[in-house]
């Protein structure tokens, strides 16, 4: 015990800094264009849409090296994208904290898009007719209607979203490597000192990723159960 008090003492806490700033970051961006995405899926036909989920789901079904191996093939300085971003703008992604969350947007966004889109079509289209005799329009029928409608779905969207952007590590690693208080997030760390025989130092941060998950976990039971709790009042 006075080992693992003093080794925690002593450890270098960036990672999770990183890791809680890669996540939050991920999340918004995932969140604005999960809800964006879902908005203009539900719309469209049964054939564009089995077509657009799967393009949009497939980070979510690929490993994540893969996805990884992709977003280094597109964010090379050595391919288009990537010089053009950095000869244009100074953005330089790979090996980058950039690149860390681009990484994690990437796996995590599917998450946030297919829980707003199944809480989206759920909605009683009644409402949305509501709506309109009413005079909103499309936008103010969706901000004020559709989404606090679809609450729910879309905050248990946001914490998985963050969850996964918070744990991300194939592709981070592929993308952002593993460089010491810059992109060096939990699950690298983990991975790294597993390697270096430092069990201790990686069941100190195992320790901290299952707090984590467990508030995440609490966290979604608290709104599972409030929709419940609705659903038996109405």
């Amino acid at each position: 015990m006075d080992e693992i008090i003093r080794i925690a003492e002593g450890l270098d806490w960036s990672p999770l800094f990183i890791s809680l700033k890669t996540g939050i970051v991920a999340t918004v961006i995932s969140f604005f264009l999960g809800i964006f995405a879902a908005r203009k899926v539900v719309k469209v036909s049964p054939g564009k849409k089995a077509v657009i989920d799967g393009i949009l789901t497939l980070p979510m079904v690929l490993p994540p090296t893969v996805a990884g191996f992709f977003l280094l093939l597109l964010f090379s300085r050595r391919r288009p994208l990537g010089a053009f971003l950095f000869d244009e703008f100074g953005f330089k992604v790979v090996q980058t904290w950039l690149g860390c969350v681009i990484a994690a947007t990437v796996i995590a966004f599917p998450l946030m898009y297919r829980n707003a889109r199944a809480a989206m079509e759920q909605i009683d289209p009644n409402l949305v007719y509501a709506g309109r005799t009413l005079g909103m329009s499309d936008i103010q029928i969706f901000w004020k209607v559709v989404v606090p409608s679809a609450g729910p779905g879309i905050a248990s969207g946001t914490i998985l979203t963050f969850a996964r952007a918070l744990g991300e590590y194939g592709a981070t690693s592929m993308l952002a490597g593993n460089i010491p208080g810059k992109t060096g997030t939990i699950s690298q760390k983990i991975a790294m000192v597993i390697q270096d025989g430092d069990y201790v130092t990686a069941g100190i941060w195992v320790a901290v990723v299952m707090v984590i998950a467990f508030i995440v976990i609490f966290l979604m039971n608290l709104i599972s159960g409030k929709k419940m709790k609705n659903i038996g009042r109405w």
